[in-house]
């Protein structure tokens, strides 16, 4: 296998995680005998060093202007504070070569700098969850999905905010070299090779927001750790002392999601570490986790993550 090359553009403001977590995933692979690795080159307008958001510096290896991403190379454009004016440095030269390169890929934010440049237009494509709307609002070309922590269209992928860059390029790795290299990796970096592109953002508890009144909040908790238990809108109502009716409302007006929602988010988690973590049949993840019978628990996990338990346990089984 021949040598991939990874540029990686950097600019004032860029989020420093958002370039040291893929450039930690790729360069590790030339740890491995045998292994070619990859190439990894930074550059900045002008090849000036650059201040990321949180003030650490970064000196590029090379200027931007110069830099022409070919037929082996994975560009890189990571994100970072995001204003109206965009460095037209950087949005002419991805118009201009942004579509040479093998594979075109953006973190967080990065994702707007794609779309600025017209080369997410046609395409299916995420960014950080608090710009989604925006992302989709202005570039109505860009089929924005808000959900996935990453999207892969073709030689386009993008990502969502922060630690979804290191699974995209997880996933890039295993693409290129392998299952095995990819979750040696994880496992060095202690991050896990099991998220899939189609996984939630947010897990049900961060999604939804804390309910302010504690008789809520308390069946919040209930349910997560009672997965398997009756979850119904009456016995929760019961537990919170409200009927059903005045219950459901409550509910969804202080945690943003209908109590129906909510349960099958949290069952959905907990079948899901199951199937990473655990030895046990679908039969039995199934009764665990409140659905009773293994097609019940395939519809929700078809429903919420685009494929059966099965097809899940087998890629992201321990």
């Amino acid at each position: 296998m021949s040598l991939r090359n990874v540029l990686v553009l950097l600019y004032d403001g860029v989020q420093s995680l958002d370039v040291t977590g893929p450039v930690e995933v790729f360069s590790a692979v030339a740890r491995f005998p045998g292994r070619p690795g990859y190439e990894i080159r930074t550059v900045s307008p002008g090849g000036a060093p650059v201040r990321t958001s949180s003030g650490l510096t970064l000196m590029p290896d090379g200027e931007l202007e110069s830099a022409r991403p070919g037929r082996g190379t994975t560009l890189l454009v990571p994100g970072g504070r995001y204003t109206a004016d965009f460095e037209p440095r950087i949005t002419d030269w991805l118009r201009a070569h942004g579509g040479g390169a093998r594979r075109l890929v953006s973190v967080c934010t990065g994702g707007l700098l794609l779309a600025e440049a017209g080369l997410l237009d046609g395409r299916r494509a995420t960014t950080h969850w608090y710009v989604c709307e925006q992302m989709a609002r202005d570039y109505p070309a860009v089929a924005v999905e808000p959900d996935p922590i990453y999207v892969r269209d073709g030689p386009v992928a993008t990502s969502a905010g922060v630690t979804a860059g290191i699974d995209l390029a997880l996933a890039l790795v295993e693409e290129d070299h392998g299952r095995d290299v990819a979750l040696t990796i994880a496992r060095h970096l202690v991050v896990f090779l099991r998220r899939p592109g189609n996984q939630a953002q947010f897990s049900a508890q961060l999604e939804a927001q804390t309910a302010r009144r504690e008789p809520l909040r308390d069946v919040q908790q209930f349910i997560t750790e009672h997965p398997g238990g009756d979850l119904s809108v009456e016995a929760l109502a019961a537990r919170a002392r409200l009927s059903p009716r005045h219950f459901s409302r409550a509910f969804q007006a202080e945690t943003g999601a209908t109590p129906g929602r909510y349960v099958e988010r949290v069952r959905v988690e907990h079948a899901r570490r199951l199937l990473e973590d655990s030895r046990e049949g679908v039969a039995q993840i199934s009764r665990a986790c409140g659905y009773g019978t293994p097609e019940a628990l395939r519809r929700a996990f078809v429903k919420t993550l685009g494929q059966s338990p099965a097809e899940y346990r087998r890629r992201f089984g321990a």
